[in-house]
């Protein structure tokens, strides 16, 4: 049974019992940037007076956005007709830097500073929606739009890459214009930085239309881990849910059972009107795909910044020490890290 469904709990929302439906026009009215950034602007991002490439990365972006609000919209064009010529200028830019420089703070900031149509959204997230859409739904659905912001592009998953990479290339065809951030390769995690000369590699034909803007800075990775706040009891989780406007309430093994079921393009939708999110019986997860899942939905819980109350296990062992060392390890890192960030804003 959800575990929303205790009369302790009877106020509390089951995230178990919800099978959201969300429409096409609704994935694609979400792609913006969460709200965390909701305000950002050129104006609120303080370069640091040691790194003068802070400081020419924002006035790059400046002259992007102008020239973004000195032209037309793209016109939507057909599936198979090829396109006129791009504009003169890069299609896309890519901000290279590390952990902690601002990267996505810029990244909205253009995206507000650039009149619609637009969309801002994480590599999981432009998946997720060619998943929901289709390719050519997908191609058909952006083309129309005049900036695409990609946050977090991955490459940790070689066929992942190869198709968000092909669906770049039709929305540049079709005057779509580009900014991505990226992730680090799991073998490039110790340097700092990305680096551009790979992220250009790994998108292949679509190279050509980006241009690389290095963003140095001091990099936070090193600090490891944060530590997670001790774990509820299973009867406090239940009494702060029964007591707390909009909680969702659920055992951690049935909420990651119902995942399997429901699309991560919902996932964000599950999690309407909720407020903040209690879970009993947290343990370590040990099946990859599983895992991924819950590094989607504690994506969209962090960027609607909801609390997390939960018994068992603490957020930082939640993963295995394998999986940290593997592929997907940037993944589970960041997962950590938003999932800690939640509890501890539960207990404040």
């Amino acid at each position: 049974m959800p575990a929303a469904s205790s009369p302790d709990a009877a106020t509390a929302i089951a995230l178990t019992a919800r099978r959201p439906a969300v429409t096409a026009d609704r994935l694609v009215a979400e792609m913006v940037p969460p709200p965390r950034f909701a305000g950002v602007s050129f104006g609120s991002y303080l370069p640091d007076g040691s790194q003068p490439s802070q400081y020419e990365a924002v006035q790059i972006l400046e002259q992007f956005a102008a020239s973004l609000n000195g032209s037309a919209a793209a016109p939507k064009r057909g599936w198979f007709r090829r396109s006129a010529p791009a504009p003169a200028g890069p299609a896309g830019i890519y901000l290279d830097g590390g952990y902690g420089v601002g990267k996505t703070h810029l990244l909205a900031s253009l995206w507000h500073a650039t009149p619609g149509p637009k969309a801002f959204g994480t590599f999981v997230e432009l998946t997720n929606l060619v998943g929901a859409l289709t390719f050519r739904g997908a191609v058909e659905t952006l083309s129309s739009h005049r900036l695409l912001c990609i946050d977090e592009f991955e490459l940790d998953d070689p066929g992942d890459t190869v198709l968000v990479s092909t669906l770049l290339s039709r929305l540049v065809e079709n005057g779509v214009k580009l900014c991505a951030t990226s992730n680090t390769l799991p073998e490039k995690l110790g340097e700092g930085r990305f680096a551009a000369a790979d992220f250009l590699r790994e998108i292949q034909g679509l190279s050509a239309h980006f241009r690389p803007v290095r963003i140095d800075g001091q990099d936070y990775r090193h600090r490891g881990l944060p530590a997670a706040p001790p774990p509820y009891t299973d009867a406090e989780v239940t009494e702060r849910a029964s007591r707390t406007p909009g909680a969702a309430l659920d055992d951690f093994d049935a909420l990651l059972e119902h995942l399997t079921n429901v699309h991560p393009s919902r996932y964000g939708a599950l999690l309407d009107d909720v407020q903040a999110v209690f879970l009993r019986g947290v343990h370590q997860v040990d099946d990859q795909s599983t895992a991924l899942r819950l590094v989607v939905l504690a994506d969209r819980m962090y960027d609607r910044e909801l609390p997390i109350t939960a018994s068992g296990v603490p957020f930082d062992q939640v993963f295995t020490e394998e999986m940290l060392r593997g592929g997907y390890r940037k993944k589970y890192l960041r997962a950590v890290s938003r999932l800690v960030a939640l509890a501890r804003d539960s207990a404040k």
